[in-house]
């Protein structure tokens, strides 16, 4: 790619730049908080997102969960388990909208999505002390899979993610060694069991650290996973 489809396509090599401790120190002014609870953020051009806010000191960091939906805006059940997660083990979670029913990679390539999320990553990290080293990127279904692509593009910036039900995954390149955590119903009939365990085959066969599951159920978050999984990223 040239140059010329660089500037006019910033995002579609996959990168994000948001980085928690870059963007404190170079800010001239730190823009207010929101006061600790959930909160619906409006961006312009119709961009939604939901923020939740754990009680906080303003200077403890913060882990950070981002939380990506399947098509049509479905978690799953996952959007519940991890606001009970961020609330009980004070993390911001945030858990942006696709423009259209899922997410761009869907529909040819990265780009209006991603620049949202980074954008929305650049907000947040703004406003609180996120920890550098816990933030973690999940989704469900088609949130799966986008969150195993931009994930492993993005490891440097991403500890950890968490594919439930995925159905593929997508990066142009690596970076970084994030560990990845996957999960799949043997009766999932959207998207087949064998999806899920074949990423994580081939993930573990390049060298990373790969924790699979399945679960008796279908398209869903399992709940007792999906709990387990969580609880694992408080104790690294």
């Amino acid at each position: 790619m040239d140059g010329a489809d660089n500037q006019s396509a910033p995002y579609s090599d996959g990168r994000l730049h948001a980085r928690p401790a870059l963007l404190r120190q170079q800010a001239a002014a730190l823009p207010l908080p929101l006061p600790p609870g959930s909160h619906r953020l409006a961006f312009p051009n119709h961009r939604h997102a939901r923020l939740h806010v754990p009680p906080h000191d303003g200077a403890t960091p913060l882990p950070l969960l981002v939380l990506l939906h399947g098509a049509g805006g479905q978690h799953g059940g996952g959007d519940a388990i991890a606001l009970a997660h961020a609330t009980l083990h004070g993390s911001l979670l945030l858990m942006p909208e696709a423009l259209s029913t899922s997410w761009d990679v869907l529909r040819g390539g990265y780009g209006p999505d991603l620049a949202f999320i980074d954008r929305l990553l650049v907000w947040t990290m703004l406003r609180y002390t996120v920890d550098a080293d816990a933030v973690t990127l999940g989704g469900f279904s088609d949130g799966a899979s986008y969150a195993l692509s931009v994930g492993l593009m993005n490891g440097e910036l991403f500890s950890d993610i968490l594919a439930f039900s995925p159905g593929f995954m997508a990066p142009l390149r690596r970076s970084g060694m994030p560990r990845v955590f996957i999960a799949h119903g043997k009766g999932d009939q959207v998207l087949s069991v064998e999806r899920g365990k074949a990423i994580a085959v081939r993930l573990a066969g390049e060298g990373y650290e790969v924790r699979y599951a399945e679960f008796d159920g279908a398209h869903v978050v399992s709940p007792p996973v999906a709990h387990a999984a969580l609880r694992q990223l408080t104790a690294r």
